[in-house]
């Protein structure tokens, strides 16, 4: 009988330890579960803590671009409240000013119907003074009006899209950057791959490229097509037409037709082609159409087909000027000065004028002589080397400032040569210009 229940309590004892350690497993296992689930939460939290970082940062980076941009306007605008509180501090009391104004103009028309003697008038305005004073004021009220409406710039740029052409290198390259940096979302027009991945990997995720051919028809519908998914009901802000091209240049009689209509499809047909497809766009949105001359659409320096393109690339602006005047929208007319860039690399340039040079007729170069050509290869690498400036940045501030002004201007020379050569030259009467390019390039050896 006593072994009989020592045997049912060591069996009980058995139950209740199976019992247990079967409690103590499952305990184990839920403990290990929690964990893991902790563990993956705590995981996805911080994960999430990191991109949220991350945007932070960018944002607080673009607060800051944004409070710079801001202490910059403000410092101009309170340059020109100064500059405008000290012009009415020279001008006085405005009210004073109008009446001394209305009896000085009533003193003249006296002293005009008194005076009837050239000498008498002479001897008068040289007493008074006040006429002198009046203009004075008024050319000093003037300025400072014209430069307050210049330094207004528009907003939300961050909402506005801007296509440019030509954007492999130079000019467009380089004005991509700076309106990246500014905010807009740049379209950029490249004409090779390679140009277009140069262009992605120095921007930001804004900027966006196509494949873009301006003597193509299909490459610029495409292009078009591209555009109106990318801008959506908003329109296009900016339209640039930068691409272009100089070569061949020379004496013109040594082109074929086939060298004028080279340049004339990129510089002329595909300025007016890409302008007329995308205008719907732009007329959306009021913005601005931006056309880049030349000063060589100022004066004809050269022969081939740069300068005749250049000069329709003005006319055509002013006649889309003046025919859309009414609908908000403004044409503005970069005209650049000699630069730095492909157009103007010396190596190809001189290439061109060994093929044109090469393909004469015995006649033709006789005409010339045999020295002609390095003569006038001479005269281009001085005009090039002495002239040419580097710094691109001078063309594209002026590019900026026809998109972001309020009031852009309907012309923008770039230079140093553009502002004391070539656009004071183009205001002379043709033969001054004769004269002085027959001054500088080569005489044939045929010359009479």
């Amino acid at each position: 009988m006593l072994s009989r229940l020592l045997k049912e309590h060591q069996a009980k004892q058995n139950e209740r330890k199976e019992l247990q350690e079967r409690r103590r497993r499952e305990a184990i296992a839920a403990a290990t579960c929690l964990t893991e689930a902790l563990v993956d939460h705590l995981n996805v939290g911080v994960a999430q803590a990191y991109v949220n970082q991350r945007k932070l940062d960018h944002e607080v980076k673009t607060l800051q671009v944004q409070a710079s941009q801001f202490a910059k306007q403000t410092a101009q605008w309170i340059n020109m409240v100064e500059n405008f509180n000290q012009a009415l501090k020279e001008i006085g009391d405005v009210e004073n000013w109008a009446r001394s104004i209305e009896m000085d103009m009533r003193t003249i028309a006296t002293a005009l119907e008194i005076t009837q003697e050239p000498e008498t008038m002479y001897e008068y305005l040289s007493n008074n003074c006040t006429c002198t004073h009046i203009l004075g004021a008024f050319v000093l009220l003037w300025i400072l009006v014209w430069f307050y409406r210049d330094n207004l710039e528009i907003t939300k740029v961050s909402e506005k899209h801007v296509f440019v052409t030509g954007c492999d290198s130079g000019f467009g390259h380089l004005l991509c950057k700076r309106l990246d940096k500014r905010g807009f979302h740049v379209l950029a027009g490249c004409l090779t791959e390679k140009g277009a991945d140069d262009l992605k990997r120095a921007t930001g995720p804004f900027l966006k490229t196509c494949i873009l051919d301006v003597t193509s028809k299909a490459s610029i519908q495409k292009a078009l097509e591209w555009t109106k998914k990318e801008v959506g009901d908003k329109g296009l802000w900016g339209l640039v037409n930068n691409a272009g091209r100089s070569l061949p240049m020379g004496p013109s009689e040594w082109m074929k037709i086939e060298d004028f209509e080279s340049t004339l499809k990129v510089n002329m047909t595909g300025v007016i082609e890409m302008t007329m497809n995308f205008f719907p766009l732009v007329k959306k949105a009021r913005g601005r159409v931006v056309n880049v001359a030349s000063v060589l659409g100022r004066v004809a320096a050269n022969g081939g087909g740069y300068c005749i393109s250049k000069f329709a690339v003005e006319s055509f602006s002013d006649c889309l000027r003046r025919d859309i005047q009414n609908f908000g929208v403004n044409v503005c007319i970069i005209e650049p000065g000699f630069f730095k860039t492909q157009v103007t690399s010396l190596d190809p340039i001189e290439r061109e004028l060994h093929r044109l040079w090469n393909q004469l007729t015995p006649e033709v170069k006789e005409s010339y002589g045999d020295k002609y050509l390095d003569k006038y290869i001479k005269i281009q690498r001085l005009i090039m080397n002495t002239i040419c400036d580097s710094d691109l940045s001078k063309v594209t501030r002026c590019m900026e400032h026809a998109l972001l002004a309020v009031h852009p201007r309907t012309r923008y020379s770039a230079g140093w040569d553009a502002k004391l050569l070539w656009i004071p030259l183009s205001y002379m009467p043709a033969c001054v210009v004769d004269i002085a390019l027959k001054l500088v390039l080569p005489k044939p050896a045929k010359s009479v």
